[in-house]
């Protein structure tokens, strides 16, 4: 049994919140309250996983990528 660990970001949207994992591009997805979005992110990773490994990729792991957070002021 392998282990994968990802960052996932949950914003307030118009109908609720909106869920997704950066390092899994196009995985997204909605719910009313952050608890559901939660849930709806970790039965969207494993549906995302198993179709990695089904198709024999290797998915991509958390500390292969860099995050850094950006400040930029502007004078309006």
């Amino acid at each position: 049994m392998k282990i994968y660990t990802y960052r996932t970001i949950i914003e307030p949207d118009e109908k609720g919140f909106h869920g997704f994992v950066p390092l899994l591009r196009g995985l997204h997805t909605v719910g009313k309250t952050i608890e559901e979005t939660q849930k709806n992110l970790r039965e969207a990773i494993r549906c995302h996983l198993e179709g990695l490994l089904k198709d024999k990729i290797t998915p991509p792991k958390e500390q292969d990528t860099i995050e850094t957070i950006q400040t930029f002021t502007f004078n309006a």
